[in-house]
């Protein structure tokens, strides 16, 4: 079984790397049949550089602005049988490769897993905070699957999906660009086979823009999101607010 890793990166030069490096590092003694796909979304930095200059992994280009456009992009590049969805500011936990392949070698039916962020860079009392964040979606969860089975639980960033089931489904959805776009994944797939979070599968983020942002506001967003993406089938913003770039114009004016 083969797993392609999708990355998709938008002006993500500091972080790129480290990303890279993870997942590399996790292959590394391992016999997996595995390939790395590096989307460059429209990138003003060097981000694109810093990826070609991985020989071990496949450069895509998508001019066209959006996570959507350049998970899409990835996925259509790669060749794999598994598509992990990382994202570019994200690193691999120690044995995630190992659980990502037992967990899908002895369950047929599983099309899709995923588990949360460890946000390494946040206090210990956001972290905390995060961590009860994902415990009442956990409920959520458990109750939009077992009991009104209308949707399930995918973190994106941090999730592992089979080729056969994505196009089952018709593929990326393009009405959603970065608000709800995994939880409508998760309800289009739990229709084609099983789809499960588990806290065994998690994977190390930067917490730079959930801070700047703050944790409430945008714990409250992805709530109107998911809810308005489960019952009404498409996000409650339509737009992607750029976390990256507001945060970036913002240390240029602390600079200057």
């Amino acid at each position: 079984m083969k797993l392609s890793v999708v990355i998709p990166a938008h002006n993500e030069e500091s972080l790129i790397g480290c990303c890279l490096n993870s997942i590399l590092a996790e292959m590394n003694g391992k016999n997996y049949d595995m390939e790395i796909v590096a989307v460059n979304n429209a990138s003003t930095d060097k981000t694109r550089e810093i990826i070609a200059s991985f020989p071990q992994v496949k450069l895509v280009d998508e001019p066209s602005k959006g996570l959507v456009k350049a998970r899409r992009a990835g996925y259509l590049a790669s060749r794999g049988e598994l598509i992990a969805n990382i994202d570019a500011d994200t690193r691999m936990t120690p044995g995630w490769l190992d659980k990502v392949f037992k967990e899908f070698s002895k369950n047929n039916k599983l099309v899709a897993l995923s588990g949360p962020f460890i946000y390494y860079d946040l206090s210990k009392k956001a972290r905390a905070e995060v961590r009860l964040f994902y415990y009442a979606g956990f409920l959520t969860y458990l109750v939009n699957r077992y009991i009104f089975k209308v949707s399930s639980m995918l973190q994106g960033g941090n999730f592992v999906v089979k080729r056969t089931a994505i196009e089952a489904i018709g593929g990326f959805n393009s009405e959603f660009d970065f608000w709800g776009e995994d939880t409508d994944l998760a309800r289009r797939l739990v229709k084609v086979g099983a789809v499960k979070f588990t806290f065994d599968l998690p994977i190390y983020a930067s917490g730079r823009r959930l801070e700047k942002e703050g944790i409430a506001k945008t714990g409250w967003l992805y709530t109107l999101n998911y809810f308005s993406t489960i019952f009404f089938k498409k996000p409650y913003d339509t737009v992607k607010k750029d976390f990256k770039d507001r945060y970036e114009k913002t240390l240029a004016k602390i600079k200057e």
